[in-house]
C-alpha cells in the first residue's frame, strides 16, 4: 500500500497529513478554514486518495500560512507515498463541467514541479477565504508533490464553481496519473529510466 504521514511544524502552523494513494476517497479534514476543508474533501473523494489532515495555524492573522502549509504537507505526503513512481501511468487530464463553469486540469507526475495557473476570480473572498490563496495552495502542492500541474478555467461566473472545479479536476487527473499500469509493472515511465528533477 502506498501510504505516508508527514508532520510539519513551524512558528506559524502545525500540520499532520496522512495519505493512502490506494484508498477509496475517505477523508477526515480539519484546518479551521471551512471552505478549504470543503475543497480538500473534494480532492480526496474524487481522487480516491484517503486523506487525514489536521492543521492548527495563526488564523488570527490570516489564512495564508495554514492554506500554504496544508498544500506543502499533502504534497510531501503524496511524493513520499509515490516512492520511485515505478509502474504509474504518470500523465492525467480531466475536464470538469460544473453548471456554467468548465475547467481543464492536466498533470505530469514527473518529479519536476511546475504550475501554470490560468484562473481568475471576480470576488476577493469565498466565505472568509481570500480567493488569491487558492493559487498558493496549488503552487505549494505541485512543488512538494513533484508534479507538473496545469489548471485553466475556460469559462465560468460563479466563483465557488470555478474553484471547486479546479480541485475536482486535480483529483480526477491525479487519480489517473498515479494508477498502476499493468503493462509497465515495475518500470519507471520515462525513457531516462528515472523520474527526477
Amino acid at each position: 500500500m502506498r501510504k505516508a504521514v508527514v508532520e510539519r511544524t513551524t512558528k506559524e502552523t502545525r500540520v499532520t497529513a496522512e495519505v493512502n494513494l490506494d484508498g477509496t476517497g475517505k477523508y477526515q479534514v480539519g484546518t479551521g478554514i471551512g471552505f478549504l476543508d470543503h475543497m480538500l474533501e473534494q480532492l480526496s473523494r474524487h481522487s480516491l486518495i484517503d486523506l487525514t489532515l489536521q492543521a492548527e495555524g495563526d488564523l488570527h492573522i490570516d489564512f495564508h500560512h495554514t492554506t500554504e502549509d496544508t498544500g506543502i504537507a499533502i504534497g510531501q505526503a503524496v511524493a513520499e507515498a509515490l516512492g520511485d513512481r515505478r509502474g504509474i501511468r504518470r500523465f492525467g487530464s480531466a475536464t470538469i463541467p460544473m453548471d456554467e463553469t468548465l475547467t481543464q486540469v492536466s498533470v505530469d507526475v514527473s518529479n519536476r514541479p511546475y504550475l501554470i495557473w490560468r484562473v481568475e476570480f471576480s470576488r476577493q473572498k469565498l466565505g472568509e477565504m481570500d480567493t488569491e490563496l487558492f493559487k498558493e495552495w496549488f503552487q505549494a502542492f505541485a512543488q512538494n508533490a513533484g508534479i507538473t500541474l496545469h489548471v485553466e478555467n475556460a469559462y465560468g461566473q460563479n466563483n465557488h464553481h470555478i474553484v471547486e472545479s479546479c480541485y475536482k479536476g486535480l483529483a480526477r487527473a491525479l487519480r489517473d496519473a498515479i494508477e498502476h499500469d499493468s503493462r509497465i509493472a515495475g518500470e519507471v515511465p520515462s525513457t531516462k529510466g528515472v523520474l527526477n528533477a
